[in-house]
């Protein structure tokens, strides 16, 4: 239908509000109570208006288009309306705009200064009412309330969950608060609805909970943000809620190609920032991911890219995560690919640096295969090609045989080694040689020993453990770092306790000692008082009077970091000894040699290296003359369900934890010791997803000034 608003024909929809119409034709008219996704309900007064036929100033939110309607947004009486309403609201609000965290995006800020409508001619009163804080990741402040519904409507209306609604207070006065004794009575599920929709700063995410380096989308999904791959957790987590594996299944193979490698071993950064951490316990989303991993059919498989082929040759040195992953995305871009491997096998620091009882080979080599097997085309001729036990120590050769670009991802495959009293004695290990030597069948022995690693990641407890299986009598752990600022996770430290290894925290290494026979004998190490870099960045560590403590020990492990091997030789820019050195686009000092994973960052995750084998392969696709687009859609895009519903009990209750064997029977073995996720157990722990990425689904309202 037509309609006249300001002298502007506008079309409008049938049943669509004068103020819809308006706002969409690209009309402002001021307007607090109504929200794009939620029913109008008039109550703010703010979008008054007057109908050419009409006796009086309408609401235009509650008033119907009708043809041929005439509409004036700017008459005397409806805007004298419209400015005594808005004066109304701020008799009470806070005049100090300043403090207010959504300062220079309030709505109602907007719209006073739309108007040119100050308090002054009322009296302010301001309202003592406390801010309710009791919401772990929600802050209501009262005092900025302009009691204008949106919080309420978005909550019953949008969820479904009804959380939250208008009290009358002991004065009289009407305020928004929980609807019970409780936000688990009242069924709240932190979904963040209400802080969406609020036109102020009154409900607001509690301060300190977004991060001023993140957008507001990644302050939305802090978990998606916080995976290096970015994978899209909350969708596949909802996948998983329903029991639809190989949907969910088919969303983190989307970005990466490791979902059960990942799903068994993963540092999971994105538990870290999982909201539910302010809520009993962060979601067990790296098992989850693994759940979905172990009874996936491979539906998924009939969707991957596949681009003709480009007569494009790459050379891929080095068969880890990083460079495995990069290889299968520069196949499916049309490009043959030839990974070369030192090793006997491929699978890099996943086979070769963690231990079996983790990761066993089975994982690895089935999902190898799953890469090759996709990676070919329809004429089902392959792409990737492996060559194993070929150590490649001129990388710029492999330009003069005939390939067209290089990427070298070969790891950090030599462990460090302190420069300390002793380090030189026999029975004094290395931990990429230990964990390599047990993952060949061929351990480094110290059954029946006493065993003294050095280090605190996750590496230094893969080397005691390992030491636990392998039959030592005793295993003490020691490291510079106070326990609660050890790069090890915390679920780490608390098996490998439960396997009998002792830790030192918060101890300087000071001296191995021979046992008279050129072999370890003990360690001794020293409690720190004080660590920290001084002027120049050089550490200094202060120790406690009295605080030296020496360890029983046969046999000494470093675990203290590790470094590439092989890059001294590749005539190529390094930084910090032996790192490579990339520009924006990973590429080297030399035109066409690319490198990504640990020889450029240093050891991080295998996450992080499939993070940077997507951004060597886009690169690298780019460099041959593609478009760098190796984004993938394995599955139809479904628009989530809005309507959540009040959270159960359950909803409230702490992480699922999934069947271990017991410490006492895990030592002996290195046979995997967690259980995957059963059916229900997956579900269930799904089911504790706050679901923050509908935040993000939520339109937002534009401001005057962007019409």
């Amino acid at each position: 239908m037509k309609l006249t608003i300001d002298g502007q024909a506008v079309k409008a929809q049938e049943g669509q509000s004068v103020l819809n119409a308006a706002l969409d034709a690209g009309i402002f008219v001021p307007h607090l109570c109504g929200h794009p996704d939620l029913e109008p309900i008039g109550g703010c007064g703010l979008c008054m208006v007057e109908i050419e036929g009409e006796a009086e100033p309408v609401r235009a939110c509650m008033t119907q288009a009708r043809e041929g309607m005439v509409v004036s947004t700017k008459a005397e009486a409806a805007d004298k309306l419209r400015r005594l309403a808005m004066e109304l609201i701020l008799a009470t609000h806070p005049a100090d705009c300043t403090g207010c965290p959504k300062y220079g995006v309030c709505e109602l800020q907007s719209m006073y200064q739309y108007m040119g409508v100050s308090p002054q001619r009322w009296r302010c009163r301001g309202r003592t009412v406390p801010t309710d804080d009791s919401n772990p990741l929600i802050t209501h402040m009262f005092t900025r309330c302009i009691r204008c519904g949106r919080c309420v409507r978005a909550c019953e209306g949008l969820r479904g969950v009804g959380a939250i609604g208008f009290h009358r207070t002991e004065d009289g006065s009407m305020r928004v608060a929980i609807n019970g004794a409780s936000l688990q009575e009242a069924g709240c599920r932190f979904c963040g609805a209400c802080i969406e929709v609020c036109p102020t700063g009154s409900i607001i995410d509690v301060v300190g909970l977004l991060k001023e380096n993140r957008s507001r989308e990644d302050n939305a999904v802090p978990c998606r943000s916080g995976c290096p791959a970015h994978i899209d957790i909350p969708r596949y987590l909802r996948y998983v809620k329903a029991g639809e594996w190989e949907k969910a299944t088919a969303v983190v193979r989307e970005k990466v190609p490791f979902p059960e490698t990942l799903g068994t071993i993963c540092t999971h950064n994105c538990q870290g920032e999982c909201k539910r951490n302010y809520l009993q316990e962060a979601l067990s989303i790296c098992r989850l991911k693994r759940a979905a991993a172990v009874r996936d059919s491979g539906e998924w498989k009939s969707r991957v890219r596949h681009e003709p082929l480009t007569g494009k040759k790459v050379a891929v040195v080095g068969a880890g995560p990083g460079g495995l992953t990069a290889a299968l995305y520069l196949a499916e871009k049309g490009h043959k690919v030839t990974v070369f491997e030192a090793n006997a096998k491929v699978g890099g620091q996943m086979r070769y640096g963690i231990p079996a009882y983790r990761l066993p080979d089975e994982i690895v080599d089935k999902e190898v295969d799953t890469i090759l097997q996709i990676s070919q085309g329809a004429d089902a001729e392959p792409r990737i090609e492996l060559v194993c036990n070929k150590r490649v120590s001129d990388v710029k050769a492999l330009l003069a045989q005939g390939f067209d670009a290089v990427l070298v991802t070969v790891g950090t495959f030599k462990g460090n080694v302190l420069p300390m009293p002793g380090h030189d004695l026999q029975n004094v290990y290395v931990n990429t040689e230990f964990l390599k030597a047990a993952r060949e069948g061929n351990p480094q022995p110290v059954e029946g020993g006493r065993v003294v690693v050095l280090g605190g990641g996750n590496v230094a407890y893969d080397c005691a453990r390992t030491a636990v299986r392998l039959g030592a009598a005793s295993v003490d752990i020691a490291c510079l770092e106070a326990e609660d600022v050890m790069t090890s996770t915390p679920e780490e430290r608390e098996e490998a306790a439960e396997e009998g290894i002792v830790l030192h925290d918060g101890y300087a290494f000071t001296s191995i000692n021979d046992d008279g026979t050129g072999k370890v004998g003990s360690m001794t190490i020293h409690k720190i008082a004080k660590f920290y870099f001084d002027d120049d960045h050089r550490a200094v560590t202060e120790l406690v009077d009295g605080g030296e403590l020496t360890l029983p020990a046969d046999y000494v492990i470093f675990g203290v970091g590790q470094k590439p091997e092989d890059t001294m030789g590749f005539d190529l820019e390094l930084t910090h000894g032996p790192y490579l050195v990339t520009d924006a686009d990973l590429q080297t000092s030399e035109p066409g040699i690319f490198a990504a994973g640990d020889v450029v960052t240093g050891t991080l995750s295998v996450i992080a290296a499939i993070a940077q084998g997507r951004d060597a392969a886009s690169a690298i696709d780019r460099y041959l003359g593609g478009d760098g687009d190796i984004s993938e859609q394995l599955l139809d895009v479904e628009a989530p369900a809005q309507e959540l519903g009040p959270a159960p009990a359950e909803f409230y209750a702490k992480a699922v934890l999934p069947q271990f064997v017991s410490g006492d029977e895990r030592k002996g073995s290195f046979e995997p010791f967690e259980c995957p996720f059963t059916e229900d157990e997956a579900t269930c722990e799904a089911s504790r997803c706050l679901q923050c990425d509908l935040r993000l689904t939520i339109t937002r309202p534009r401001l005057w000034n962007e019409y």
